[in-house]
């Protein structure tokens, strides 16, 4: 079958081989649609079944994953692990030697950095990212470990972590997540934004097709393995997706199918209120995979990995003024009754 250049793609004889309904696919992409999406892309066991391009969408255009990007940080620091380059529980002092001398920042952790439980306070607008510089001089609010504090910071700090990891082998963290990850699976980047210090943004800025974002959550799925070649260690990549006390649908910079208790809840602001993620608890719907984890960011970005289900489910929206629902999207798709 020859798919269209845009609009609603389907390949009919791998949407046989999955156990998505095809009503709930339509009914999906009618959702997302109508909450200006301009991608949803549907891949079960490594082959695209459902492919929608609404709203002056297209499959050939990359669009800014926000946040969304953040997740390529965790997997950078699981492939640096494995690379030797560091320990996730090490401090970050032994390379930013900056903070030796504060009593608090001398205690934070490369992975307390990722899982958003560093004490780092600092917020950012939307769509903006402070530079290594700047990051690395934000103040600590909170005990390290503590408490989850959702901002940019922590993943610019461990932009320089990295950065000063790498100089000796003449790379930039940009540059190794493209030899490292990109490459081997042939994931092309749209774009990445720089910061006023020229080094690239991880918190924020990278554009990609929602074919090329899906190429990672592959990746993601099939636990490191392309093509028969490990890119990264399944156990080293397993800890992204564990929690930690002070947010247990956190992990390395990738959100969780997790139940966070009501009055630990009510101290993120990100599970409460307007925040999409904190609409309705994910694990209490019936159908949705306890395994599903995603990358999510500022306008309903979303990038959705189940093994499980052996899925990847990518949205995507050019107009940030929308009110897409997790919730109501992943039932439309997934769930029961």
């Amino acid at each position: 079958m020859a798919w269209a250049a845009i609009g609603l793609l389907v390949a009919p004889a791998a949407l046989a081989q999955t156990a998505i309904d095809p009503q709930r696919l339509r009914r999906a992409a009618d959702y997302n649609a109508a909450q200006k999406g301009v991608s949803m892309l549907v891949m079960v066991d490594g082959k695209i079944v459902f492919e929608d391009y609404p709203n002056g969408g297209s499959p050939g255009r990359a669009y800014e994953l926000a946040s969304g990007m953040k997740g390529f940080s965790g997997i950078m620091a699981v492939a640096a692990a494995q690379d030797g380059l560091l320990d996730l529980d090490e401090k970050v002092s032994q390379t930013i030697s900056e903070w030796r001398g504060d009593a608090r920042k001398s205690r934070i952790t490369i992975r307390q950095l990722l899982s958003l439980t560093s004490g780092l306070a600092g917020r950012s607008a939307p769509g903006t990212a402070p530079g290594y510089a700047e990051a690395l001089a934000a103040p600590v609010a909170e005990e390290p470990g503590k408490r989850f504090l959702y901002s940019a910071a922590p993943f610019q700090v461990f932009g320089d972590v990295m950065r000063r990891k790498l100089a000796s082998r003449g790379e930039g963290p940009l540059e190794y997540l493209k030899r490292r990850m990109f490459e081997p699976i042939g994931l092309e980047i749209g774009s990445w934004r720089r910061g006023e210090d020229g080094n690239p943004l991880l918190a924020t800025g990278a554009s990609l097709t929602a074919r090329n974002w899906a190429k990672f959550g592959e990746l993601v799925r099939r636990g490191g393995v392309w093509e028969g070649r490990k890119i990264l260690d399944g156990r080293l990549l397993d800890q992204c997706f564990q929690g930690t006390a002070a947010n247990p649908a956190y992990g390395l910079a990738w959100w969780m199918n997790r139940e966070v208790p009501a009055a630990l809840r009510s101290t993120i602001p990100e599970l409460q209120g307007n925040h999409r993620l904190g609409e309705a608890s994910l694990w209490r719907a019936r159908g949705l995979p306890a395994d599903l984890v995603l990358a999510a960011g500022a306008g309903n970005q979303r990038l959705y990995v189940s093994r499980e289900r052996k899925l990847v489910v990518v949205r995507q929206a050019e107009d940030k003024r929308n009110d897409f629902s997790d919730f109501e999207f992943l039932v439309l798709l997934l769930g029961k009754g």
